[in-house]
């Protein structure tokens, strides 16, 4: 299983990105809305991917950052949802929109990827949030709020903004505690959730992966 191919972009064109590393030329489905994100032909890029392999074919799909592979592979376990289809909607939206429509319950985002319908909107936002609360139980078995420390000005926050903000976070793969941290920093009183997702996802993504 390959994390990421780091290379040199010898072409590309609406569907696919081609990147040569040591002489070998991967061929990575990467949508021009994704492939644009990572530079001009002839550049070095660094191009996350996910290998999926069935009985007639092995191919890459390409991101441009980690938490966009990330949101991928949590869509790729709703039922129904293939490769093909969770990267039409992670070229579409972004991280953040995803998480967002999937912790406000928002259908429309969703539904207003082309090819995506209603009901398809509607069954990724009921899976991934069934899984998210088994996660949360499966944890501390506290709710996000009440992990973080005492003194934070997160706890008299406002439970359900700050709790759909840490909820989005760990869509995207941060864990409980590292996301409940980053809400406590982030949060200021009056504070949307789309914004306060933005600004705690910054203060998380330098210690992701530490």
């Amino acid at each position: 299983m390959y994390a990421y191919i780091k290379g040199k972009i010898i072409s590309r064109n609406d569907s696919q990105l081609v990147i040569e590393n040591n002489g070998i030329g991967y061929l990575i489905n990467c949508p021009f809305a994704i492939s644009s994100e990572l530079g001009h032909n002839g550049e070095d890029a660094t191009v996350y991917v996910y290998q999926s392999v069935r009985e007639d074919d092995i191919s890459l799909y390409g991101f441009a950052s980690a938490d966009q592979k990330e949101i991928f592979l949590k869509l790729i376990t709703v039922s129904g949802i293939g490769p093909k289809v969770a990267h039409n909607i992670c070229s579409a939206l972004t991280p953040e929109q995803i998480a967002l429509a999937v912790m406000g319950n928002n259908v429309s985002i969703l539904s207003g990827v082309k090819g995506l319908g209603k009901k398809t909107a509607e069954k990724i936002i009921i899976e991934l949030r069934d899984k998210l609360k088994g996660q949360t139980k499966s944890s501390s078995g506290s709710s996000g709020v009440l992990i973080m420390d005492p003194s934070s000005k997160a706890k008299t926050a406002m439970g359900s903004v700050a709790d759909d903000a840490i909820g989005a976070l760990m869509v995207l793969d941060y864990k409980e505690q590292d996301a409940a941290e980053a809400v406590a920093a982030a949060y200021e009183e009056g504070i949307t959730l789309e914004v306060l997702i933005k600004k705690a996802l910054k203060i998380a993504s330098g210690s992701k992966f530490s």
